[in-house]
């Protein structure tokens, strides 16, 4: 076997579980949230506000969930002081969400919590270079991910 059909096959092994080393990101995304007393929705849609304000269809629609599991969390974020309810202007029947200071604060401090508990795992790496690489690689994931947001709903 040549050392390119050898790199090849890797690539196509590592592309077969990219599904699998997502899903057990999440849970170390999950565990660094657990720090703040955050779920991955509650951040999810904080990010999103931190983004611009928004209707709860809008948030389903970039969530990819149903408007009542929406309304269900940002309930709890209100209740919290993190979200508030904001009418839409020019139309007094649709109601808006935006962060509130605590909630950017606390949005803040999660992003930190989420980047310790990942330096925390690229730490167990032993070449620097590679643990360089694994930030590198979600940041370019993350702006594939604004990329396709935009693509598909314009912003």
């Amino acid at each position: 076997m040549t050392t390119e059909s050898t790199t090849t096959a890797a690539v196509a092994a590592d592309r077969r579980t990219v599904g699998r080393t997502a899903a057990w990101l999440a849970k170390q995304v999950e565990l660094g949230l657990g720090q703040v007393d955050l779920s991955l929705p509650q951040y999810r849609i904080l990010g999103l506000l931190d983004e611009h304000s928004a209707q709860s269809s809008v948030l389903a629609e970039r969530l990819a969930v149903r408007p009542p599991t929406v309304t269900a969390v940002v309930d709890g974020l209100v209740a919290r002081g993190l979200v508030e309810r904001q009418p839409v202007e020019g139309d007094r029947r649709r109601v808006g969400h935006a962060l509130t200071p605590a909630g950017l604060d606390l949005l803040h401090r999660a992003d930190a919590a989420i980047e310790d508990r990942l330096q925390l795992v690229v730490d167990a790496m032993d070449d620097p270079a590679a643990a360089e690489e694994a930030f590198t690689g979600l940041a370019r994931w993350g702006r594939a991910l604004v990329a396709y947001s935009t693509a598909r709903w314009g912003r």
